[in-house]
């Protein structure tokens, strides 16, 4: 009998995760089926207690539960700790395990698919929600020479910066004029609607790369205003989705897949 997992979220129906999962099983051999679950907007904890009662072993949590998912968790990882966020929850008997795979997915890509270095490397994050939160503490790890988290409203990238002591800088995007850095990652959700974070033209001919968390068939917007401006390497979040389920995926069954087939085989059906 297969274990069952699933995403929950809402909304899911877009959500390349059981695409993503199902590669994983048939490559490692595991026994496993995977769903998306749709949970209404008040009824995450009651969505995942009648997942449970049924039988699943773990989830993926998206959009807009990651909090919700780390107040409902029993134990956390130290990740999910400097996060304030769970996107992988397994039910390990009355335990509930809660942890955060989105930084490692992010600097796995960025080093092992794309080669890019983050050692040394002077980053600049764009944003000051979840997404961001989730990334800081696995980009810290790497040791930029200065990672800067900036924000249309600077208040709120500082309130993440101080959540991980003295190492990161915050600052509005007005303050960023007359900098450079080397990587420029975008984390607002302004891609998904076509807009643009408010940047100084000159940050993009400065970064040797523009790496944005979302995906599409066609690159972002950010991505063509990037390259439109100079910057020489510009690239999406599908490889960070891809390795962060991977990591999940060992979270739940000890085993770690192979990501660069089932990363292959996602990006050939969005060119579809």
């Amino acid at each position: 009998m297969s274990d069952r997992y699933a995403v929950i979220g809402n909304p899911i129906a877009h959500s390349k995760s059981p695409e993503i999962h199902a590669a994983f099983a048939r490559q490692t051999g595991q026994a496993l089926v995977y769903e998306r679950l749709l949970a209404p907007l008040d009824g995450f904890v009651a969505t995942v207690e009648a997942f449970r009662s049924a039988g699943g072993r773990g989830l993926n949590v998206t959009v807009p539960f990651k909090e919700e998912a780390f107040r409902y968790a029993s134990r956390r990882s130290v990740r999910a700790e400097s996060a304030g966020a769970v996107n992988t929850l397994r039910f390990d008997g009355d335990e509930v395990y809660g942890d955060n795979t989105d930084g490692v997915g992010l600097v796995r890509d960025l080093r092992a698919n794309h080669g890019v270095t983050l050692e040394g490397a002077h980053i600049l994050l764009l944003g000051a929600g979840g997404a961001v939160r989730g990334v800081v503490g696995a980009l810290l790890e790497e040791r930029p020479a200065r990672l800067v988290i900036a924000n249309r409203t600077p208040g709120r990238a500082e309130a993440i910066a101080a959540a991980f002591g003295a190492a990161p800088e915050a600052c509005g995007f007005d303050a960023l004029a007359g900098q450079r850095f080397d990587l420029i990652v975008n984390g607002t959700s302004a891609s998904l609607s076509g807009e643009l974070p408010a940047l100084p033209e000159a940050l993009y001919a400065k970064a040797r790369v523009a790496y944005d968390m979302v995906y599409g068939a066609e690159p972002t917007a950010f991505m063509q205003r990037a390259a439109a401006l100079g910057c020489p390497r510009c690239l999406d979040g599908l490889g960070m989705l891809v390795e962060q389920a991977a990591e999940s995926f060992y979270v739940w069954r000890g085993v770690r897949p192979e990501t660069a087939p089932v990363l292959a085989q996602l990006r050939a059906s969005l060119r579809g």
